[in-house]
């Protein structure tokens, strides 16, 4: 069963001992950021600060911060399940006769329940702020979460936006700089479906409309961050994942639609050309990305539950909760990376590769250049763009095991033969480039070479120990006193 919204996934956190709430005050500016670090990487639970300095508001942070809570939020057992089910709806066999006509049938019913269902009013509609009443973020705890950050960040929204010409939906997952109460900073990376809308409706000279949906069910929440192709909506996937079809609401003061389950919503406007600094911000990849100008967010309404909970994450130097999100994207995702490139065996996205950074694939090799048609192929597929670095190994590499792949690397690779470097596009939070989102990346073939790529000598075999002697050893095992 779907989960109905935040709160009920919160209850199922505590009831499993997933999720500790802190009565003390503690003051959203560092001191809850240094408690989720340590919570973090001490493999701890999901936390509610139910007392936040200056704040009524209850902070939750760390709610998807380990592979169990991924799963729970996803409701699977296995986050390898739901990749499975995509390909399910994505190869249809093509009926032939009546039989197998009614055969496909309710997976076409299935498909219909995953559309959005618009219902009149929801939880987020109990409390309703706007002009000429004055609706302001100062009522909630917004965190600041590193030193030398340029002030308070909204870090878990999920932000909806229209394509003016279309009126294609689209959320995604931007952070956002609280400049006053009333006005933000939006965090649209170039690359983003958010900034295209936004440069759309630039060009035509109109505002574009902009509505911040704060804290939904996991996976509608989970939906914003997913890497889908353009045109996708988000809102059908969160229902694909949920098993049941995320219930929308009108805004008050746009056509827009948010999450009826959502804790908070903002309402508001980014006007063509108006751009503010915003940054630096203490990010996913463990340096503080640095300050440029972005769009301005203005706020006109304010509605909420009438006891909202204000969810939020916090990132810096892996491993932290985005890691999570992100290994779930990559285990999600990976069915369909197949589909279209059937020779890769697994991928392993590491947490120190901070997601864009670095990918390791094992293939299937077929023939000479395969490694290198497999690195050309991914930095041409969507958000693959962007990863810096790829090791390709052999399709029997464990790439989950990191001390593995090392030694292949080690001993696999000859430097000139097999480094390949290319440039391209790069994540715009990317800092070692010398110049912004453009750069350098680099592609080891640490596969075993054949007499076609050139080796003439002869390879040399893996060390491994006869399957008798291993059996015989397991079953003596007690005998040697060991």
């Amino acid at each position: 069963m779907a989960y109905k919204d935040l709160r009920q996934f919160i209850n199922e956190l505590e009831r499993r001992g997933l999720l500790k709430r802190v009565a003390a005050q503690v003051d959203p500016e560092l001191e809850i950021a240094q408690i989720n670090d340590r919570v973090v990487k001490a493999g701890g639970p999901a936390l509610i600060f139910e007392n936040p300095k200056g704040s009524r508001v209850p902070c939750a942070v760390n709610l998807f911060g380990s592979y169990e809570r991924m799963r729970l939020a996803l409701e699977v057992r296995d986050l390898d399940e739901i990749g499975s089910r995509m390909l399910e709806f994505l190869e249809p066999e093509i009926p032939v006769n009546l039989i197998e006509k009614l055969k496909a049938l309710p997976k076409l019913k299935r498909l219909a329940d995953f559309i959005p269902k618009h219902v009149k009013g929801g939880p987020c509609k109990e409390v309703i702020i706007r002009q000429p009443q004055r609706p302001t973020l100062d009522i909630l705890p917004v965190l600041k979460t590193w030193p030398l950050d340029a002030g308070r960040f909204i870090t878990l929204p999920m932000v909806f936006t229209a394509d003016p010409e279309t009126g294609e939906r689209n959320c995604g997952m931007y952070r956002m700089q609280v400049f006053d109460g009333s006005t933000t900073g939006m965090h649209w990376h170039m690359h983003k479906d958010g900034a295209r809308h936004y440069r759309k409706a630039a060009r035509m000279g109109k505002r574009l409309d902009v509505a911040v949906a704060i804290g939904s069910d996991p996976a509608t929440m989970y939906s914003a961050t997913a890497p889908l192709p353009e045109g996708v909506d988000e809102m059908l996937f969160a229902g694909f994942l949920r098993g049941a079809p995320v219930e929308l609401v009108k805004c008050e003061t746009s056509e827009l639609e948010v999450p009826a389950n959502s804790e908070i919503v903002l309402e508001g406007y980014c006007e063509p050309a108006e751009m503010r600094l915003e940054g630096p911000f203490g990010d996913h990849t463990g340096y503080y990305s640095l300050a440029d100008m972005y769009p301005v967010f203005h706020i006109t309404c304010m509605t909420m539950r009438k006891d909202p909970i204000y969810p939020a994450t916090i990132v810096g130097r892996p491993p932290m909760e985005d890691c999570y999100i992100a290994k779930a994207t990559e285990r999600i995702f990976l069915p369909l990376i197949k589909k279209q490139l059937p020779e890769i065996v697994d991928m392993n996205l590491p947490l120190e590769g901070v997601f864009h950074n670095m990918a390791i694939v094992s293939i299937d090799k077929r023939y000479p250049g395969h490694a290198r048609k497999v690195m050309y192929a991914l930095w041409g597929l969507g958000q693959l763009s962007f990863v810096k670095m790829i090791i390709v190994v052999d399709g029997w590499v464990n790439v989950q095991d990191i001390s593995e792949v090392l030694w292949r690397l080690g001993n696999n690779t000859d430097p000139k033969r097999d480094v390949l470097i290319v440039e391209g596009p790069l994540d715009v939070l990317e800092h070692a480039s010398p110049i912004p989102a453009y750069g350098g990346k680099m592609g080891i073939d640490a596969t075993k070479k054949t007499p076609q790529e050139g080796f003439t000598r002869p390879w040399p075999p893996d060390i491994e120990m006869p399957e008798e002697i291993k059996k015989l050893v397991e079953s003596r095992w007690k005998d040697y006193g060991l």
